[in-house]
């Protein structure tokens, strides 16, 4: 070997022996020496000196003629095939322990040409992606044998004897020079995704290989029994979670756990699947009996491809600089934690929709703060323990506690009292320690229950950290008190029938004891919100049956879906145990929307019966309802969300004498900086609160007006008037279910009606099905109708925009809730109805509209609001059959009534003298509900119930509003003789009014819709910014036909809208001037 050859380079050329010499050189590694067992490969072995090194598994070195010449891909597959897998494989595993290669370095025969191989030998068989290839003289090659310098290694111990009273044998961490590094939680979280990703992906293959028999179907069946009744073995979306998710996540986050510990403990020490489950904490015996488990399953019981993927994950964090990492854990647990956003990292890799599907968001430090110090006053003040939090007697529980970040603040503030009076706190313990403290008087009453996986093996990885850094002993068989379980189902009743479900039972069991036997004193968390619940046993619908009614009286609700969100139940759940229990606080930070929506109104009665006191403390930040800041500054929320949330602290005491239940609430608005600086200053005993007097029938949690409460009850609500009534129809696929015209829906109804399930899922872009709207079921709502064109209806989709539908009236199917009860009535000609919304988000209320046609539900505002259609008349014959052909309705027999009450119809006419027509009381309501004093004065009214309607002994008052109403009813309508007048010119410009994208734009009375300046003019800008519902009704009409041309009709149209509107504007300022006064009389 020339010496003037750099020693990188010298590895390229010269004899086999020649070679491997210079690359032991460039390795710095004390030994080389010929593998004994004939098998051609030559050894290098790292260690400080020769003993050490002898004592060293080896990096075993061979030469290929086949890497002179291939490619990359040909070269992992020839490295693969069964001849090289029974040479390198089979060699590998031939190996006494300390004889093992931890990794085959693969050299070219010829010189200074070829590729080289990296192959990192793991259980089950070589696969590809154990495999990694380079040119012989790259860049990226020299830094990964760099990685394996003898100065850049670590050398891990394995003792040679399981005893451990022999010698040891080191193991060279040659992973980080094969796997991408990872030098930060975030990276760290990245990489654990994809691999977890792929578990997921193998795990069904391995499970339907096995048997009934195998690990995994065992497995299984012991979650169902014991945890999770309803688990499948995969998902059908990626918002679901199943058993290889759990399993994959299991795998990740437990083996994360153990090597957090198993390096702070001893970072020398080898970190391998037989040993993994020993360094998981003590704390935690339901991941160390689950890992121990894994680690006994040989190979052929867990495939090769899902053993693979397993020892990927301890490459990868083998691989990983916990230095590092950890440091970054602890440097930053103080400012941010770092482990929850580790895990946010991670779930937003791997499934981001899990996490809205779920519900899973962080929670900031600042309201747990709040949260935590808040309670602990409360504990001190209302049940006279003087500890607090750290009362020996005080049980808390957290059901939906994540990855412990309450628990944690909860551990911090009984920690903190330790250090300032360690005495009070031992006071009747024999061990005076920290140490005995937790042991004795903490971990057996503080609890936290969570059902997904990761998060539950982050918080006992956190909890542990926590403890671990504070001086607690894990020399105990003590666990922390977090199971995994689902905080919202009852006690299952089956039990063990094979020894293999103990551990799972075991946890099942204890959490069911907490829940249902001890007496739990503060529930306290951060509930998942999830409208769409997927939390839907019957012992925890059972239990919010209760918020359906009022005294025994049930309410009715035509739609009380938002009664089954996922913070309701835990909502529900926190006074059940509380109640149970007899004393002690929830403390939730959840969706505030259930502090005035009128739904709520059954559990807002129920948590003033169950609780003394409620203390609210209004985060706001509703995006949704457009919420805005009193002071003019900007409002955000303390979530990444769009919903609004609130902290609310429900207190039981022991006093039992009768009292009223005292209600207080304050706002608090601002930014999100603001915000947090503000929770991390204040308690609840700084506050000032407003208190809040909540009355019959809503029992609203807000403030109130009560000075005009009873003027406003004095009017007839809407639904009382017109009694039949529903929410409008919902498609829950607007995209395909509505179109523009007659001939696009009957061209798209035939063509989805005829496709495969799939293709047609697929053609017309269809997210996964939801309970209420399957493909199939919809496809066969079409054939069964008989695909007819009389099916074809117009549909009132937003103010002004009649766009049409194929309506069979069938309950989920082409429309999910197509409210056949009552759009039947609307489908017979001659016939209208008003629509109108029972609660308005929105500070401006102009919520009320008219329609002769079917309605949408979003006619008046698209968040989170449903408009309510009420028919003018009812029809009693049912047209389904033969008669449901709209196009010759007319001509069928007519069986109609007023739909109008008895005993409106009584008021009214004592009121006049005489009873009006159907049509006058309509106009004179419509009138009502556009007078601009009406919605100013009762704005706080309007926007939390429907409607009230009040009514005049004035017969000439009654009959000019109703002239008005017809006015406004024919204009929006499109029917008035006033729409031919034209206010506005229209301007071609040469862009063919085509609406582009950021347009429509308006400047000194013009409209333009697109780049080219195509526009109308003379648009009065009071016109421009009229709303309705939540639409700004000349901006939503044409942005909403963004890439379309306008035809001549749409063109003639819009003229009509800017006519209609003006025209409303007039008649509104003349129906207020028409009243008197109010209270009408």
């Amino acid at each position: 070997m020339s010496e003037g050859l750099p020693k990188f380079e010298a590895i390229a050329m010269g004899t086999e022996a020649q070679r491997v010499e210079a690359l032991r050189e460039f390795l710095g590694y004390p030994l080389q020496e010929l593998d004994r067992t004939g098998s051609g490969f030559r050894y290098v072995r790292s260690g400080q000196d020769i003993a050490q090194a002898r004592n060293t598994c080896p990096i075993a070195v061979g030469f290929y003629e086949e890497l002179d010449r291939l490619s990359d891909v040909e070269i992992r597959s020839f490295l693969t095939a069964p001849a090289q897998q029974q040479r390198i494989y089979g060699h590998y595993l031939e190996q006494d322990l300390e004889n093992m290669p931890v990794m085959y370095l693969l050299l070219p025969v010829a010189a200074r040409s070829g590729r080289m191989a990296m192959v990192l030998p793991m259980e089950g068989g070589l696969r590809q992606r154990q495999i990694e290839t380079f040119a012989w003289n790259s860049d990226d090659l020299r830094s990964r044998l760099v990685r394996l310098n003898q100065e850049n290694l670590v050398l891990t111990n394995r003792f040679k004897f399981a005893d451990a009273t022999r010698d040891f044998f080191s193991i060279p961490s040659v992973e980080w020079a094969f796997y991408k590094t990872a030098q930060t939680a975030k990276e760290l979280a990245q990489l654990l995704a994809e691999v977890t990703r792929r578990i997921e992906q193998v795990l069904p293959v391995v499970f339907k290989a096995e048997g009934d028999d195998g690990y995994l179907n065992r497995l299984l069946l012991s979650f169902q029994r014991e945890l999770l009744p309803s688990l499948k073995l995969a998902a059908e979306s990626e918002k679901d979670y199943s058993f290889a998710d759990i399993y994959a996540q299991t795998i990740a986050y437990g083996l994360f756990t153990a090597r957090v510990f198993s390096h702070v403990r001893d970072p020398l020490f080898d970190f391998n699947r037989r040993d993994a489950w020993q360094q998981l904490p003590e704390t935690n015996p339901f991941l160390r009996q689950l890992f121990k488990d894994v680690s006994e399953q040989k190979p052929n019981e867990l495939g090769a491809e899902l053993v693979g993927c397993i020892a990927e994950v301890f490459g990868i964090l083998r691989a990983a600089k916990m230095d590092a990492i950890l440091s970054d854990f602890r440097e930053k647990m103080n400012r941010e934690d770092i482990v929850i956003r580790f895990y946010e990292d991670f779930l937003a890799a791997y499934k981001p929709k899990m996490r809205e599907r779920r519900g899973v968001y962080y929670t900031p430090e600042p309201v747990v703060s709040y949260m935590v110090r808040s309670v602990d006053i409360l504990i001190k003040e209302k049940f006279n323990k003087p500890l607090g939090l750290a009362d020996p007697e005080v049980m808390i529980l957290d059901p939906a506690c994540g990855t412990g970040t309450f628990l944690l603040w909860i551990f911090k503030e009984i920690y903190k009292r330790f250090q300032e009076k360690p005495d009070l706190l031992t006071a009747n313990l024999e061990d005076k320690s920290w140490s005995g403290y937790v042991s004795k008087n903490l971990l057996p009453r503080v609890f936290g229950f969570e059902l997904l996986m990761a998060p539950y093996a982050i918080c006992h990885l956190k909890l542990g950290l926590f403890l671990e850094e504070t001086g607690y002993k894990f020399d105990s068989s003590q666990r922390l008190g977090v199971y995994q379980t689902d905080s919202l189902i009852d006690a299952l009743p089956n039990k063990p029938i094979i020894p293999f479900e103990e551990f799972i039972a075991a946890e099942s069991d204890q959490s069911v004891k907490i829940k249902h036997q001890l007496q739990v004193m503060v529930v306290i968390g951060n509930p998942p919100y999830s409208y769409e619940s997927g939390n839907n046993g019957a012992w925890i619908n059972e239990l919010v049956r209760e918020y359906y009614q009022i005294g025994g009286k049930s309410l009715d609700e035509k739609n009380p879906r938002g009664l089954q969100d996922d913070y309701v139940k835990f909502m529900r759940l926190a006074e059940w145990r509380i109640g149970k229990t007899g004393y002690g606080i929830s403390a939730l930070v959840t969706n505030h929307g259930y502090l005035d929506n009128p739904t709520f109104r059954g559990m807002r009665h129920s948590l003033i019966n169950t609780f003394d006191e409620i203390q609210i403390l209004d985060l706001h930040g509703n995006s949704k309802r457009q919420e805005k800041n009193p002071s003019g500054d900007k409002d955000e929320n303390v979530f990444d969300i769009q919903q609004g949330v609130s902290i609310s602290i429900a207190i039981k005491t022991l006093d039992k004498s009768a009292k009223k239940t005292s209600i207080k609430k304050m706002d608090l608005w601002g930014d999100r900086e603001y915000k947090y600086e503000w929770l991390s200053k204040n308690d609840c005993s700084k506050l000032i609160w407003n208190n809040i007097k909540p009355t019959p029938e809503f029992y609203l949690f807000i403030p109130q007006n009560t000075y005009l409460l009873p003027e406003y009850e004095n009017g007839f609500k809407i639904t009382d008037i017109f009694s039949v009534n529903n929410v409008s129809i919902v498609t829950a696929r607007d995209s395909l279910t509505i179109k523009w015209s007659k001939e696009e829906i009957w061209n798209v109804v035939n063509d989805f009606a005829s496709l495969p399930i799939e293709d047609a899922r697929t053609k017309y872009q269809l997210v996964k099905d939801t309970r209420d709207w399957l493909v199939d079921r919809a496809q066969k709502d079409l054939q069964e109708s008989g695909i007819s064109e009389s099916k074809l209806a117009p549909i009132l989709y937003r103010p002004f925009d009649v766009r049409f539908t194929y309506y069979t009236g069938t309950w989920k199917g082409f429309h999910s809730l197509p409210r056949w009860d009552v759009m039947q009535h609307i489908l017979m000609h001659n016939n209208f109805g008003m629509i109108v919304n029972r609660q308005v988000r929105l500070d401006l209320i102009t919520h009320f509209w008219v329609s002769n046609s079917l309605v949408e539900r979003h006619i008046l505002e698209t968040a989170n609001a449903s408009a309510y259609f009420l028919p003018l008349y009812v029809y009693d014959d049912d047209i389904r059959g033969s008669l449901f052909d709209f196009n010759n309705l007319e001509n069928a027999p007519v069986h109609r009534r007023p739909n109008i009450s008895g005993e409106f119809l009584t008021e009214i006419t004592n009121k006049l003298g005489y009873t009006p027509t159907p049509e006058a009381i309509f106009y004179y309501i419509y009138a009502i509900f556009h007078s601009p004093t009406y919605r100013t004065r009762y704005a706080e009214f309007l926007k939390i119930d429907f409607p009230r309607v009040p009514l005049t002994s004035d017969d000439q008052l009654f009959r000019k509003l109703g002239e008005y109403g017809e006015e406004l009813v024919a204009l929006h309508l499109m029917k008035s003789s006033k729409l031919d007048q034209n206010l506005t010119q229209i301007i071609d410009k040469g862009g063919e009014f085509v609406v582009d994208a950021g347009h429509p734009k308006y400047s000194d009375g013009e409209v333009i819709i697109n780049k080219k300046g195509d526009r109308f003019t003379g648009v009065p800008k009071s016109v421009w910014e009229f709303y309705v519902g939540g639409y700004q009704v000349c901006h939503k009409w044409l942005k909403d036909r963004k890439g379309r041309q306008l035809s001549p009709e749409d063109l003639n149209h819009y003229q009509k809208i800017i006519v209609a509107l003006s025209e409303t504007m007039q008649i509104m300022k003349a129906i207020d001037a028409a009243i008197p006064s109010f209270p009408i009389e």
